[in-house]
């Protein structure tokens, strides 16, 4: 046998690095692949839609005779005939006829105060003209007899029956008849004029209406004690308050600076708080001469063209003064947008209007078709309605289909 030992079996599984054919290095992908997404995203920043930001205005309904505004002023509707109704007699009120509202013509009964001490007074006043009627009588057939007398006493002394004496005695009794006459019609015209006082007396306690008008105030009920220019306490001046419906006029207040805009006769277009809805045509009936010193403005008097029932006295008015007349159409609404908010584009009136699409705001291009311009605004009709938000100045920077964001500014 040999003395070489034989090879374990762990000394089979060593391995030989010597005899180990040499391996390839592989080259990294990851710089590449970062390279690769810095592009996408670049190029999906660049080629995305961007959000411009745009001002916008409102889609409004608007008439076309606020083009012709020159100035506008406040004032109140004003009954230029309005009366406190009141008697010339003192008394306590026994019929009120009327309430808050009444229609009521020239010389109706209002209300009436008590008056049984006139009506007794007119009764001794008419017991008086029949004592001094009866005085006439007596006196005329006095008169009658005395005449009669010196009538027959002149004949006696043309025949030489009676002395000159006795004639001149019956001649001044002629006198003093027809003198006692005289006094007696006088006496009796003395108590016909106390009758008349009493009856005007009478017609002061009967309160009638000075004119056609409607009741506004009623001022005094039935029972109150009436006493013209009293500060008593407990008692009142007038019964009623009324005013002539068809004398309201606007008294609105101009400023002094802007005085030399408007003139007698000046159209103007008057809007009530009331009636908001509704505009009425007028015209400057006149100007106070006299400026408000502590306000520097003067008062001007609009008359309404055509009165309207619903008109009411103390109304707070808006008066617009126009620098020419205007028509029922100029004052019907039209829709109307910001003269800005309308481009032209291949010769048609275009007008981009935002709407929420998944909640991100989205510019809509619409046609419209433009009309007259109304001041700041121009007359539009087409697919648009009160409301729509538009955008302003939208030429160049603004497409359809385009995100944009609302400026708050």
């Amino acid at each position: 046998m040999s003395d070489v030992p034989a090879p374990s079996a762990l000394s089979k599984l060593k391995i030989d690095r010597g005899a180990a054919a040499p391996v390839k290095k592989k080259s990294s992908l990851m710089p590449w692949l970062l390279a690769a997404g810095v592009a996408a995203a670049a190029g999906a920043y660049f080629l995305a839609p961007r959000t411009t930001e745009v001002k916008t205005t409102s889609v409004v309904f608007s008439t076309p005779s606020q083009q012709y505004v020159q100035l506008t002023a406040s004032g109140y509707v004003v009954a230029q005939r309005r009366a406190a109704v009141a008697s010339k007699a003192a008394g306590r009120l026994v019929e009120l006829n009327v309430r808050e509202g009444s229609k009521v013509k020239t010389g109706d009964l209002l209300a009436r105060l008590d008056a049984s001490d006139i009506r007794a007074a007119m009764l001794g006043a008419e017991a008086a003209i029949h004592q001094a009627e009866a005085n006439v009588k007596q006196a005329q057939v006095q008169l009658i007899n005395a005449r009669a007398e010196t009538a027959r006493t002149r004949g006696l002394e043309a025949q030489g029956f009676v002395s000159p004496q006795l004639v001149e005695t019956t001649v001044s009794k002629n006198k003093a008849a027809f003198a006692q006459v005289s006094a007696a019609e006088a006496a009796l015209a003395q108590t016909q004029a106390q009758l008349k006082v009493q009856k005007v007396n009478l017609d002061y306690t009967e309160i009638r209406a000075p004119f056609d008008g409607v009741v506004l105030v009623k001022n005094a009920n039935v029972g109150d004690m009436i006493t013209p220019m009293s500060s008593a306490a407990g008692a009142q001046g007038a019964v009623v308050t009324m005013a002539d419906m068809s004398t309201l006029e606007v008294e609105a207040d101009v400023s002094e600076g802007n005085l030399s805009k408007t003139k007698t006769g000046q159209p103007v277009e008057i809007t009530l708080d009331a009636l908001p809805a509704v505009r009425f045509r007028g015209h400057v009936a006149g100007i106070v001469p006299t400026v408000d010193r502590a306000k520097a403005t003067v008062m001007t008097k609009i008359k309404f063209d055509e009165l309207d029932t619903r008109i009411l006295p103390e109304m707070s008015a808006k008066v617009s003064f126009l620098s020419q007349g205007i028509t029922a159409a100029d004052q019907q609404p039209v829709l109307a947008v910001a003269n800005n908010a309308v481009v032209t584009l291949d010769g048609k009136s275009v007008v981009y209007r935002i709407k929420s699409v998944d909640g991100k705001d989205i510019v809509e291009e619409v046609v419209i078709k433009a009309g007259r311009k109304l001041g700041d605004l121009r007359e539009v009709s087409g697919d648009i309605k009160s409301g729509d938000k538009l955008v302003t100045d939208p030429a160049g920077h603004v497409k359809n289909g385009a995100k944009v964001s609302i400026s708050a500014s």
